[in-house]
């Protein structure tokens, strides 16, 4: 790859997409798990960047421009909190209004280190600092207020699956006293990956502090997203997001081969695509937002993958 990142063509997208922005409902937010995909040159970026650092450093404003985008993913805040000065280079590229899902530090949301030889002799070890609130607070909320004002939206807490089974009771009481001791100025949107965890206790936690939410994710270790929604009192809160990640029964490094470089539509998930309409359809009912964020994985390009759901609804309103 040549230091010129050829990130340039026509000189926007599409102009038929800010018709098709006029039938996102307006408590729907629509964006993607992460930006920063070469393969978007004519879909999403046409600047030319002089370099690929360039490229990272620069591309979430032309992101924020694109007429169907309203929300964006931060996915490295998982592996590492974001310094003030990184949120204040985000916050310099973003529009008033424009609200972004940062993921919370995994060193907080791991109950259990995964047996993986980067966790070294930390691997199935369980983590002291699972569900710290003050370890929240000073790594990852207050560089957040100070450099990112205006654009924070709901946190998620991606939990990883554990070695072992994980109790689902125990669970439950450890969101819980998480709720209870985080600022509920903000919003917590609690991503499982173990389907046993989505119980009924859970959900009671949930509707008792409703600054918590339950995040409903299309990924091959959970159910569909129609039947978490079938889960009694499983909407709560004011605000609601849901993840496109990964079909049943693909993993993350086959789909990163088979669809790179995420410039197509490859596998269509018309189920997917019907559960996300369902739940606009639930979460407009209830007055809530929902920020729905696609992942590449889901169906091979996520700006296409949104691209299709608001045509969805477009065709509905027809």
């Amino acid at each position: 790859m040549t230091d010129q990142l050829e990130l340039f063509g026509e000189p926007g997208p599409d102009p038929a997409l800010a018709a098709l922005a006029a039938h996102v409902p307006p408590h729907v937010r629509f964006g993607t798990s992460s930006w920063t995909f070469e393969g978007w040159k004519g879909l999403v970026y046409f600047r030319r960047y002089p370099s690929k650092q360039a490229f990272v450093r620069r591309s979430l404003a032309e992101y924020a421009r694109y007429p169907l985008f309203s929300t964006v993913g931060i996915d490295r805040s998982y592996w590492a909190p974001l310094e003030v000065d990184e949120h204040r280079a985000y916050a310099a590229q973003l529009p008033e209004g424009f609200r972004a899902c940062a993921k919370v530090w995994s060193e907080i949301t791991t109950r259990v280190f995964p047996r993986h030889e980067r966790y070294g002799e930390r691997a199935g070890q369980a983590n002291p600092r699972f569900f710290d609130p003050a370890l929240l607070e000073d790594a990852v909320l207050a560089p957040m207020r100070e450099g990112f004002a205006g654009h924070v939206g709901p946190l998620i807490v991606e939990i990883a699956p554990a070695p072992g089974r994980t109790d689902p009771r125990r669970f439950a009481e450890a969101v819980e006293r998480f709720l209870g001791a985080v600022p509920d100025d903000l919003r917590y949107a609690f991503e499982l990956r173990e389907p046993q965890l989505l119980s009924e206790r859970y959900l009671d936690v949930l509707r008792a502090h409703p600054h918590g939410s339950h995040l409903f994710n299309f990924h091959t270790r959970m159910p569909p997203i129609r039947s978490q929604l079938a889960r009694p009192g499983v909407l709560s809160g004011d605000v609601t997001v849901a993840r496109l990640m990964i079909p049943p029964g693909r993993s993350y490094g086959e789909l990163q081969a088979a669809f790179s470089p995420f410039d197509r539509l490859v596998a269509p998930q018309p189920a997917m695509r019907e559960d996300v309409l369902r739940l606009i359809d639930e979460t407009a009912a209830r007055g809530s937002t929902l920020h729905v964020l696609a992942n590449n994985k889901a169906e091979g390009s996520s700006p296409l993958t949104v691209r299709a759901l608001v045509s969805a609804l477009a065709s509905r309103q027809q």
